[in-house]
């Protein structure tokens, strides 16, 4: 059942930075924006952008230089912490570093709010903790201790913490540092799943672009000189934002993937025929050194990647040479384009 979208967090000309000996020191300035339930919404940015600070103002553990946070439709000024801690659930970067303690024992942590201060579990509490176990598909660490928890494992254990919590959003700082390529993946398809499935507003930043672009229902991209653009990846891609968002060498923007790709130099070119995925690597396979291998090459060399196992090679007098593999294609090519 799809759940219905709603506003729950709305950016008003907000300035983010820090206060300094000689006045305010401010990182980013007049943002204006909106985040919604049941969207995984990700902030992208170059290192110094910004974006640990905008996540820390709002979580509240910054204050805001100019302009107003709304949450739920109430200034973030207006609650009390012990409101906040109600609202927003929040996993950081660092490392949890505690020792002696069960992954039952942190979950259990996330129900601090609601447990008083000598933190006394009724039955519901335990009922909330092994949900949280439930919906992230932990249970058989339930009884683990934390140290012996891989960082794939860990970053679980801290997300199903923030949903113990039973807040409607969710702030998650870099999640996906130190895990390997398969657990970045399962942990951003996770906070996706549970966005959808629990109607909440999860809101994280990255630098993993690549799959960013991939699962985020929204992008934020956010740049100290031109500010913050928003919008599904789709959309930033059609309107050039992508394209221009990353100025570095070497970098360019792909835009029949909508993804991200090395962009490499062409000395040389060659016709091919054929599509799909054979294709694709031929092109990819050639790109990198330096070879742009296209139909329309203006060239008298030709590759006709086929149906079968087989590569062929037609030189400018109509001789074929046949190959079986791309690194024997790579060679007969380079080959054949240094012939006079």
């Amino acid at each position: 059942m799809m759940m219905k979208k709603e506003e729950t967090i709305r950016l008003k000309h907000l300035s983010t930075g820090y206060a300094g000996r000689k006045g305010p020191k401010i990182i980013a300035a007049d943002i204006n924006a909106t985040l919604c339930s049941g969207e995984l919404t990700c902030l992208i940015g170059a290192n110094g952008a910004g974006k640990s600070t905008l996540l820390r103002t709002l979580s509240a553990f910054l204050p805001p230089l100019a302009g107003e946070v709304w949450l739920l439709g109430r200034r973030l000024e207006d609650y009390t912490d012990k409101q906040l801690a109600k609202v927003i659930g929040v996993v950081l970067t660092e490392k949890c570093h505690l020792r002696n303690m069960s992954v039952a024992d942190l979950i259990g942590m996330g129900r601090s709010p609601y447990t008083g201060f000598w933190g006394s579990f009724r039955p519901e509490d335990y009922r909330i903790v092994e949900e949280a176990l439930r919906l992230v598909g932990i249970e058989a660490l339930k009884e683990r201790k934390v140290e012996t928890l891989s960082d794939g494992e860990r970053q679980k254990v801290m997300i199903a913490k923030a949903l113990a919590q039973e807040t409607p959003i969710i702030f998650l700082d870099e999640p996906t540092a130190y895990l390997d390529y398969p657990s970045k993946v399962d942990i951003l398809h996770l906070l996706h799943r549970l966005s959808r499935e629990m109607n909440k507003t999860i809101f994280l930043s990255t630098h993993d672009l690549e799959l960013a672009l991939q699962i985020a229902d929204q992008l934020w991209l956010m740049d100290r000189q031109q500010g913050i653009w928003t919008g599904t990846p789709e959309d930033l891609a059609l309107d050039g934002r992508l394209d221009g968002f990353f100025q570095a060498r070497g970098i360019v923007f792909d835009s029949n993937t909508g993804l991200y790709r090395m962009d490499q130099a062409y000395t040389e070119e060659v016709r091919l025929e054929g599509t799909g995925c054979r294709a694709a690597m031929v092109q990819k396979a050639l790109r990198r050194n330096g070879i742009r291998a296209h139909s329309e090459a203006r060239s008298t060399c030709c590759i006709r990647t086929g149906e079968g196992t087989d590569f062929q090679l037609l030189d400018h007098e109509g001789r074929v040479t046949t190959v079986r593999t791309i690194r024997e294609l790579i060679t007969t090519v380079e080959n054949l384009l240094k012939q006079p």
